[in-house]
């Protein structure tokens, strides 16, 4: 295995696969993505990534119909789907799902690759409606220590809070991949970019991380999704998009993981050294 900051590393390609999932077509989602993952792979992708609750849509409107769609992991169908497909093309996966665990509902993401099943993150910060239906993440932000490198998973409404990707950060992760489901914000003036962008591109100069964020297209029950999918470099630049608002499309970035590890922005500063932890309370 490659560890991460092995000098002789290669450059790594990441798709963020952007679609329009139907509410409760699992299967009809499965294979529309899987399509498009296809497509990143053949293209050079080594690492995808697809949005929050990609599998089922997003808009539950009873407890009924979220238990119905929720899946155990790794064994439930649609984690064994993401698995089989990433061990046939020799890929790194993290997608968005609904995780039945011990009678509980999850807002969460797996991270599987060529060996099979690597992880789950559950979703700790629920947006709206969410908190009806799913039960806060109890995971904490793991760091999964892949081929790839070290990887980090949020899931939409976590890239709201510094924290989230300051743990992720101070726990080696070099790119952070975001399921989501962007909506509009409230006051949100027309025509104005998500806010997101501007939350993410921050977090990513901030830690010095890679930032690769999956978003939905389309309106599902009333409720529209932003799109505006994008790839953010450790300095806060993009790499690739954002994505429009409103198509389906995969967009792209060769990284370097290895500029993730070096969080110096000139001779006398560091992002994680500089923290003044002894004034912080």
């Amino acid at each position: 295995m490659i560890q991460a900051n092995d000098p002789a590393r290669p450059p790594l390609r990441v798709s963020c696969i952007q679609f329009e999932p139907q509410f409760g077509a699992v299967a009809a989602n499965i294979a529309q993505a899987s399509d498009l993952i296809r497509a990143a792979v053949a293209e050079g992708s080594r690492l995808i990534v697809l949005p929050e609750l990609a599998s089922t849509g997003y808009v539950f409107e009873s407890d009924a119909e979220a238990a119905a769609l929720a899946e155990p992991v790794p064994d439930g169908p649609t984690a064994r789907a993401w698995t089989a497909l990433a061990a046939e093309l020799g890929v790194h996966i993290v997608a968005g799902i609904a995780e039945r665990g011990d009678g509980v509902l999850y807002n969460a993401a797996v991270i599987v690759g060529p060996q099979g099943y690597i992880g789950t993150y559950r979703k700790a910060h629920l947006w709206d409606q969410e908190n009806v239906f799913f039960a806060k993440g109890d995971l904490g932000f793991p760091v999964f220590d892949t081929a790839l490198g070290k990887i980090g998973i949020a899931i939409c409404y976590d890239g709201w809070f510094p924290e989230t990707f300051r743990q992720l950060a101070l726990a080696g992760a070099e790119i952070v991949c975001i399921p989501t489901n962007w909506v509009p914000m409230p006051d949100q003036p027309a025509g104005e970019a998500a806010m997101a962008n501007t939350l993410h591109r921050a977090a990513a100069h901030a830690n010095g991380v890679f930032i690769a964020c999956a978003d939905r297209v389309g309106t599902e029950r009333g409720q529209p999704f932003e799109g505006q999918s994008l790839i953010i470099g450790p300095k806060g630049w993009p790499l690739a998009g954002p994505a429009s608002r409103d198509r389906t499309e995969t967009l792209s970035a060769v990284v370097d993981l290895d500029e993730a590890g070096r969080k110096d922005l000139n001779a006398f500063n560091s992002l994680l050294r500089d923290r003044r932890t002894d004034i912080y309370g």
